[in-house]
């Protein structure tokens, strides 16, 4: 019964959930129909290793209408402003103190908001690098079909063994979680973001309240999407225009990111982090385990949910260049984010709180 329930929950992902395996749009290179002006808010702290490409970056970029960069700098300690340069299209803002009840990327982007007259705002982390033709794309994408906001899943990085093992799988089970079909239909509740790429509309910001709204939350970006959707349409794509140059050398990298907002996702409720684990166990482990040691229907039903499994991982594989065969070790991945996420959870109870570049965030903020 358990390896029958198993191959129903894969038939249903694989065909009814969203095609959240399949390749999701990537918007192209165009020029815009209109060009509002746009400012490109970035936040950053402590990011002297990337902030210098990643400002040439988006100063290089082809817009034809106005645009400038806001750059927000967080309290960094490491000369993240200066290394970002000078540029007349550059304003750099000294980050305040951070008020209480925001999280620090938010209170550093309402700083950004608060600097900014564009009626269009781009939100970018400090570690993408952008194509000098994504801004201009992204605006496209805006204005035609009408959008609220756009968002891209941007390329990570992928080239240390725990990255190719590990970074993948990050989008993949995103993109279970939040199917880019269902975020795209404004007849469907689904909404999501990823916070590296985010191009809105002032007025769609306004309209929700602002920042505010959400300005305690860790995961901002899905937390703002949701807010968004509500009333308008948003879209949320695949870049082949961005890049992160962040690097994940060892696989505690990997394991600190997802530690580090886990168990926000899971509203840090033990129930559902025990649903979480169940469903996890059925959808990863039951089908290798009865292909091993299963035998008759068990065994078929076993086989059937694997391959399923494996197939639906092949898209994402090839858009990170990485081998079919390392499909097989989805289980194995899985496990690895199962345990991520109870140390995360494990850490909350602890009081350990989230932690991001020397700032922790317990239950009360810090």
């Amino acid at each position: 019964m358990i390896a029958t329930l198993a191959l129903l929950i894969w038939l249903y992902l694989f065909f009814l959930h969203g095609k959240f395996w399949a390749s999701a749009p990537e918007l192209p290179p165009a020029t815009p129909p209109a060009l509002p002006d746009v400012d490109i808010i970035i936040p950053a702290r402590d990011e002297a290793q990337t902030i210098a490409p990643v400002i040439a970056s988006l100063l290089a970029q082809d817009y034809p209408g106005k645009f400038r960069v806001i750059l927000v700098d967080d309290n960094s300690t490491d000369g993240t402003a200066a290394l970002a340069g000078a540029h007349p299209r550059l304003t750099i803002i000294t980050g305040k103190a951070k008020a209480p009840g925001w999280s620090g990327k938010l209170w550093a982007l309402q700083q950004g908001v608060e600097a900014s007259t564009a009626p269009i705002l781009l939100f970018a982390d400090a570690d993408i690098t952008h194509d000098p033709r994504h801004l201009s794309s992204l605006v496209t994408r805006l204005l035609t079909p009408h959008a609220d906001m756009v968002s891209e899943m941007v390329r990570l990085n992928c080239a240390s063994l725990p990255e190719r093992f590990l970074i993948p799988a990050f989008v993949y089970f995103f993109q279970m979680l939040y199917p880019f079909a269902l975020v795209n239909d404004p007849l469907k509740s689904t909404a999501a973001a990823a916070g590296g790429t985010v191009l809105i509309r002032r007025e769609a910001l306004a309209r929700i309240g602002g920042l505010e709204k959400i300005k305690s939350t860790l995961i901002d970006d899905v937390s703002l999407a949701r807010e968004v959707k509500k009333s308008g349409p948003i879209f949320l794509g695949h870049s082949g225009l961005a890049t992160s140059i962040r690097p994940y050398p060892h696989m505690a990298d990997i394991w600190n990111m997802i530690t580090r907002t886990a168990f926000t996702q899971l509203n840090h409720s033990g129930f559902i982090l025990a649903g979480t684990i169940l469903g996890l166990t059925l959808v990863w482990l039951v089908a290798p385990y009865e292909v091993i040691f299963g035998h008759g229907w068990g065994f078929l039903a076993g086989l059937a949910a694997s391959a399923l499994a494996v197939a639906s991982y092949f898209p994402t594989l090839k858009r990170y260049h990485q081998p079919k065969p390392l499909a097989l070790a989805l289980p194995f991945i899985a496990l690895f984010y199962m345990a991520a996420t109870i140390a995360s959870a494990v850490n909350h109870w602890r009081g350990i709180g989230a932690k991001w570049k020397s700032r922790a965030y317990g239950e009360h903020g810090a």
